[in-house]
């Protein structure tokens, strides 16, 4: 429940009663459970890392371009300084583009250095709608976002100037356009990395009118600017309550006024704060719960948030700009950009094809564009192009998914050939996706997996990141997965050569199975082992063998083939045994000591990293090897044990989705294990009712009554009323809608489904 706060008399005194006039939007109401599932979504949750990135509390609409969240000091959430109030936040995590602070009296050089001062227990945090109060300065501050536009309140001081300051690059600039608007631009320039690394830029476009609460101009202001500073004035003599409405634009100023005309012409605040909350209506409205706690029902809905955050939608009245050729392209579709592939292709692309099956298809046609504008398919795709990050293509899997669940709408032929040609002819070498292969990659073919490095050994081929490494475990199980996705494709199109080829490709992981250790080890270029603790060896996040997570979760990482995996094993009981193992397998250190190297893998628990993405698929292995009530203990213990509404709610780097949507998939029953697959396994789910109203106005209901911590275990299972003895569900009995029911109890059913076989590819 939220506190009161309790003001200083002195302090009170002295506020303006125009500071007061936002109050009554910053007190945030009690929830009750049942309620408006949309004010169950809490952005606030995960603010506090446990160790690395945490989550920000963004202020959006679904999958739109307009981003905003205070851009505060490095422990984010826990520090009370915000050092500005971005017009717009282009890409996930960046701090933003026309910081904006706001100040009163005499813009002193202070005033441009130092922080804005707040208190959190005092803001109101909504997707749709952020407030708080600059308790020093004795200011609210309001925010609402549109898609290209949105609009900031200010209530200031009364008896006192009023100050906009605006700061970014040297390249910020601003001009004077009427007696109450401005224009401004900023150009936001980044590092490409490659054998030659290169700088690219785009220029960002604004523009803006101050207005007072009904809309009215407030002329009269004076403006300064110099060196990237960009200042708007305005006396004491106007209202103490402005509104500051603009609109973004990546084209030109021109488009930032007609994206400005579009949405914000007689609209106030409160106007598209009711049009945010309208939009976010609709969102989780596609799913209804009953049961559960309240918390956990916070917990769900605000992971269904996260999950809509990217891609984003930046076509402007039909143009768009695309940093994959730096050109401005005419379309009457929309044009996603901003997603981090290797997160975000294990779960939340897959929700996408569930809930919104046309949105997915937009997805597509916009990794096609990329492609045909770029020559590669993009794996990291940002507004201002492809960002080389981590490793693999597994935009392959995202094309191959949607596909083979139906979805169509973009241009599968030259999906098909970005896809086969990325995997063939670009490198394969960590942080550098989308380049020509080299030396190293043409050795890996040769041999059938990535060569590792000795320790001590000096790398040879200057392509390789010196932090990032080869990753040679991590990269040789990757491509083996892609490889088996683009084997899948073929099959379907008819390709029967590329079926055959790319099939044999995704075999290749086994070459690095190492029978004594029934782990994936690390090989030389001369065929010969590499003797390595697969626990703790590689330097930081294990990169010289792995990538972020070590052997003990890698041995897991080939979701395409877990009835080889398991043959690799020894069977189906080795391989319950050696599940049960990982949970239980100590670190061998202490913790600090592990965190020196193993920073990303967190939320552990035994060797298992519940906060990093591939593990997230890996309690669900139980289903594959006859013992699914693991799967129903495991999955239900960590939703509770590191998924909480409350800061420290996100056990590891959430990455835009790609964590949030194991919690959707989860919380609800049923989870993607393979992606390119149209299965999914059923577990425990954590709500007595699940409803899932689909876009082609079918319903899928999921009935587990009597469902909570201890009634976690699955007894029975009716589809439609015949009964289900199978762990696995397939997408199209999902979107045909109907009702799948299960009967819980505190005690594990070890019969049900233990025959159940997962689904066979060709």
């Amino acid at each position: 429940m939220k506190q009161m706060f309790i003001m200083p008399s002195a302090l009170k005194a002295t506020l303006s009663s125009a500071m007061f006039t936002l109050a009554a939007m910053v007190v945030t109401p009690v929830i009750h459970a049942n309620e408006d599932p949309a004010l169950l979504i809490d952005p606030r949750i995960g603010t506090v890392a446990r160790l690395l990135v945490p989550t920000h509390p963004t202020f959006h609409l679904p999958h739109q371009m307009i981003r905003m969240y205070p851009i505060a000091g490095e422990y984010h959430y826990i520090d009370d300084q915000i050092w500005g109030f971005p017009l717009q936040v282009m890409t996930h995590r960046e701090k933003g583009v026309f910081s904006m602070k706001v100040v009163s009296g005499d813009i002193t050089p202070a005033a441009w250095k130092n922080p804005m001062i707040n208190d959190r227990d005092l803001e109101d945090v909504h997707p749709w709608f952020y407030s708080t109060k600059l308790v020093d300065a004795e200011i609210a501050v309001g925010f609402s976002p549109g898609k290209k536009a949105a609009i900031y309140r200010v209530d200031f001081p009364a008896n006192a100037s009023r100050n906009f300051l605006f700061q970014g690059t040297k390249q910020l600039k601003g001009k004077k356009s009427g007696d109450n608007s401005f224009y401004m631009q900023e150009t936001y320039t980044y590092t490409v990395k490659g054998e030659v690394p290169f700088k690219k830029s785009m220029t960002v476009y604004s523009y803006a009118e101050v207005t007072d609460l009904d809309g009215r101009p407030v002329a009269g202001f004076d403006v300064s600017e110099a060196d990237g500073k960009w200042a708007i004035t305005l006396g004491s003599s106007t209202p103490a309550s402005l509104l500051l409405k603009y609109a973004i634009s990546y084209l030109d100023e021109n488009q930032a006024k007609a994206n400005f005309m579009a949405e914000l012409v007689q609209v106030n605040l409160e106007q598209l704060k009711a049009q945010g909350k309208k939009e976010w209506d609709k969102v989780v409205g596609q799913i209804e719960v009953t049961g559960a706690t309240t918390a956990q029902k916070r917990a769900f809905y605000t992971a269904l948030y996260r999950t809509n955050e990217r891609m984003l939608d930046i076509n402007e009245g039909g143009r768009y700009f695309s940093g994959y050729d730096g050109k401005i392209h005419s379309s009457d579709r929309p044009f996603y950009v901003d997603d981090w592939v290797w997160d975000t292709y294990r779960a939340m692309h897959p929700l996408k094809t569930v809930l919104s099956p046309d949105l997915a298809a937009d997805f597509l046609h916009s990794y096609t564009e990329m492609y045909k504008q770029s020559g590669w398919l993009p794996t990291f795709p940002q507004v201002h192009g492809n960002h080389n990050c981590m490793n693999a293509y597994h935009s392959i899997l995202i094309l191959v998914d949607a596909y083979r669940k139906g979805i169509r709408g973009f241009d599968v032929e030259a999906a098909y050939e970005g896809s086969r040609k990325s995997l063939l002819e670009a490198t394969w070498i960590p942080w550098r996706q989308g380049t020509p292969k080299t030396a190293l990659d043409d050795l890996a073919t040769k041999l059938g997996y990535y060569p590792a490095l000795r320790p001590g050994e000096k790398e040879w081929e200057p392509r390789v990141d010196g932090f990032e490494k080869r990753q040679s475990v991590a990269i040789s199980l990757g491509k083996s997965y892609d490889a088996w996705g683009l084997a899948q494709w073929a099959h379907d199109l008819g390709k029967t050569d590329d079926y055959t080829f790319f099939k044999e490709m995704s075999d290749s992981y086994k070459t690095l199975w190492h029978p004594e250790r029934r782990l994936f080890m690390p090989k030389d270029e001369k065929g010969a082992w590499i003797e390595i603790n697969p626990k703790s060896d590689g330097g930081p996040g294990y990169r010289d063998f792995y990538d972020e997570n070590n052997g003990w979760t890698y041995a897991w990482d080939v979701a395409h083939d877990i009835a080889g995996l398991t043959q690799l094993l020894g069977g189906k009981k080795a391989t319950e045994e050696r599940l049960d193992q990982l949970f239980r397998e100590p670190l061998e250190k202490r913790m600090n000591q592990f965190y020196i190297d193993g920073g990303n893998s967190t939320g552990m628990v035994g060797q298992f990293s519940m906060g990093n993405e591939p593990s997230l698929h890996i309690p669900y292995i139980y289903n594959y090897v006859g013992a699914p009530w693991k799967t129903q203990k495991w999955t239900r213990r960590l939703l509770d044990l590191w998924f909480n509404d409350d800061v420290h709610g996100m056990p590891g780097d959430e990455d835009g989705g790609g964590m949030s949507a194991f919690v959707v998939f989860t919380s609800l029953g049923f989870y993607p294990v393979t992606v390119g697959s149209p299965y999914y396994a059923i577990t425990s789910p954590i709500f007595e009712k699940s409803t899932l109203h689909l876009a082609n106005q079918k319903t899928f209901t999921i009935e587990a009554l009597g469902a909570s911590t201890k009634n976690k275990y699955i007894q029975k299972a009716m589809l439609n009323g015949q009964e289900l003895d199978s762990a696995f569900i397939s997408h199209s009995t999902i979107m045909a809608g109907g009702v799948l029911r299960l009967e819980m109890s505190d005690r594990p059913n070890k019969s049900w489904a233990v025959k159940s076989e997962p689904p066979s590819h060709p």
